[in-house]
C-alpha cells in the first residue's frame, strides 16, 4: 500500500508530506491512524475545535502539560486559542508521518505573522517558521495522550519575544 492510498479522501484535511506506515499494521488500522493525525493537524491549522474532538478522546492526557494549562482536551484548546491570538495566520504543515503499532511520530512546521499579543508584547509583523515534533498514542478509535515538543526558542526569537542570541 502506497502512502497515497493511506490518505483520507477529504480536501478538508491537511495533507501530510511523508508518511511511513509499520508494514504490519492492518491496511484499515493504518488509514484511520492517517485520518486522525490528519484530523488533530488541521485542528492546529485552523483552529476549528470540530476537527480536535473527532481526533482526540474525552480521556485525553497530555504527557508534557506545561505549567498553568489545563489538563485534556480543554488545554490544547486553550494553547491554540493562545497562540492564534499572538499569530492569527498560523498555519500547521505535516512534513513527516510515522505510524508504529498504536503510535503516531510527526515532525510539524509552523508559520505565520505574529501581528497578534502573546502576554503584553503586540505583534508588528514578524514572519515566525518553527518545528514540533509529537508522539500521539491512538486507542481503539481516538487519541489518547501525547508528548510534544515545539522550538519555542526559534518561535520567540523570531517573534521578537527574547533577545538574538
Amino acid at each position: 500500500m502506497g502512502d497515497r492510498d493511506l490518505l483520507s479522501d477529504r480536501s478538508d484535511l491537511v495533507v501530510p508530506e511523508s508518511i511511513q506506515v509499520d508494514a504490519g499494521l492492518a491496511p484499515e488500522r493504518a488509514r484511520h491512524m492517517v485520518l486522525v493525525t490528519q484530523l488533530l493537524y488541521t485542528f492546529w491549522h485552523t483552529g476549528d475545535v470540530a476537527y480536535l474532538r473527532q481526533a482526540v478522546a474525552p480521556e485525553f492526557v497530555d504527557n508534557t502539560l506545561p505549567p498553568g494549562r489545563p489538563a485534556g482536551i480543554d488545554g490544547v484548546m486553550v494553547a491554540s486559542r493562545s497562540f492564534r491570538a499572538a499569530v492569527p495566520d498560523l498555519t500547521c504543515g505535516l512534513e513527516d508521518v510515522i505510524i508504529a503499532g498504536d503510535k503516531i511520530a510527526v515532525r510539524l512546521r509552523f508559520r505565520g505573522t505574529f501581528s497578534g499579543r502573546s502576554g503584553e508584547v503586540m505583534g508588528r509583523g514578524q514572519a515566525v517558521d518553527f518545528t514540533a515534533f509529537d508522539i500521539q498514542h491512538v486507542g481503539p478509535e481516538r487519541i489518547i495522550e501525547d508528548w510534544h515538543l515545539e522550538d519555542n526558542l526559534t518561535f520567540l526569537t523570531q517573534a521578537g519575544l527574547i533577545p538574538r542570541g
